[in-house]
């Protein structure tokens, strides 16, 4: 069976600061991000589509970028580092985007990192939710 991966950017912006860092870093700053949200799957017989972009749209905002756009990180994570984030943001959309395939973000036009996480299952088996980013829920 060949599979699809459909793919929507979304774009916000946010500051942080690292804590335990030496560098620049260290201080408060902000950045132009970009998101890119990939889900895997079949197209329903029905509709021709795996998943309605309207639907990944409400889902990636309601859940993820509304609750980063011009925030100060740090008030959501410990650690507010590009890796820490994206596993916070897989953690937050697997739970109702059960066919997430890969999640990537930009925290410049230069830099970014990608993620492949859990699946909803293991997810909910763990106590990695809260661990693994040091968010603060």
């Amino acid at each position: 069976m060949v599979h699809m991966i459909l793919s929507k950017e979304f774009e916000f912006e946010a500051s942080h600061k690292l804590p335990n860092y030496d560098g620049n870093c260290a201080n408060l700053h902000g950045h132009s991000y970009k998101l890119i949200v990939h889900i895997k799957g079949m197209p329903d017989p029905d509709t021709g589509m795996v998943m309605d972009f309207k639907e990944m749209k409400y889902m990636a905002n309601k859940y993820v970028v509304d609750r980063f756009d011009h925030t100060y990180i740090n008030d959501i994570m410990d650690v507010p580092t590009a890796e820490n984030m994206i596993v916070f943001m897989w953690n937050e959309l697997i739970l109702h985007m059960p066919q997430l395939y890969k999640l990537e973000l930009w925290e410049t036009r230069t830099s970014k990192v990608e993620y492949r996480g859990m699946s909803k299952e293991e997810l909910i088996g763990t106590d990695s939710i809260t661990e693994s980013t040091g968010s603060k829920k």
